[in-house]
């Protein structure tokens, strides 16, 4: 049957808003994911994929997408192979910021494909997380020891947010 409670606000969607916001907040949103993983690799430090590809790249740790399901008759049609190196074109255009914001909308959507929210519910409550976020952030921006702190990040309406010393600028 339908859930037992109002629709809107979707609690993951603000959550998940929440947090890639704080994460946007802490970490450089621009820096793109090839170059993370490159400054990784230099430290001679890389996970290797298990029962990876064939001819593994020079840098083991690099863009990976989700395995795939595998197809053919047998029980195994619901066992997933492992994460694939991604070849696409745009491989060096990843940005942090992106999948953090494709992330916290696949949170929010899939509760719209469970039926239990609508899609507005989750659009509004991620941008509701996002404010919980903003606010936590302003206050601790007068509460750290270390002075002047500051947060600078793109909200999920493409604005730049400036927090610093207890105020909120969005531009």
């Amino acid at each position: 049957g339908s859930p037992n409670h109002p629709a809107y606000g979707a609690g993951h969607a603000t959550v998940a808003g929440a947090c890639v916001t704080v994460l946007k907040a802490w970490f450089n949103e621009d820096a793109r994911l090839q170059s993370v993983f490159d400054k990784f690799n230099e430290g001679g430090v890389a996970p290797t994929l298990k029962n990876g590809p064939k001819d593994p790249p020079a840098n083991p740790l690099t863009l990976l997408q989700p395995g795939y399901r595998r197809s053919g008759p047998g029980p195994n049609l619901e066992d997933f192979c492992d994460p694939q190196i991604y070849s696409g074109d745009d491989a060096d255009q990843i940005t942090v910021g992106g999948e953090l914001n494709k992330l916290a909308s696949n949170v929010a959507m899939g509760r719209s494909m469970g039926g239990v929210h609508w899609r507005t519910d989750n659009t509004r409550s991620l941008r509701l997380g996002e404010e919980i976020a903003i606010e936590i952030l302003r206050k601790r921006t007068m509460e750290y020891a270390e002075r002047p702190v500051s947060f600078t990040f793109r909200s999920f309406d493409r604005q730049r947010v400036h927090i610093t010393q207890g105020q909120v600028r969005k531009d």
